[in-house]
């Protein structure tokens, strides 16, 4: 909506009654509840994916594999070793 800045400016009391007055009129309008939306805005806001994150970083604190674990041979994800499947082939239940 474009802005006169020239034209007289009106009082809080004014804005409130004009306000209202238009509320009122608009109540019954079929598209007053619609939302008007800028394509592009929106569209420009969503990340894609492989986009550049390299000046991002991350605050993950990353350990060591532990004693009581173990890396499965199949799908290389590091599980305990109760998830040991197949302790000769180190394979985890969910591969197994």
């Amino acid at each position: 909506m474009a802005t006169d800045y020239d034209a007289p400016r009106k009082n809080e009391d004014e804005q409130s009654e004009e306000s209202i007055e238009e509320l009122k009129a608009r109540r019954h309008d079929k598209n007053s509840g619609k939302v008007d939306e800028d394509e592009t805005e929106a569209a420009e806001s969503f990340e894609l994916p492989g986009a550049d994150l390299s000046h991002e970083e991350l605050a993950v604190e990353v350990k060591p594999k532990q004693d009581d674990e173990f890396t499965c041979m199949s799908c290389f994800l590091v599980h305990h070793r109760s998830q040991l499947a197949d302790p000769k082939a180190m394979i985890c239940h969910d591969c197994a």
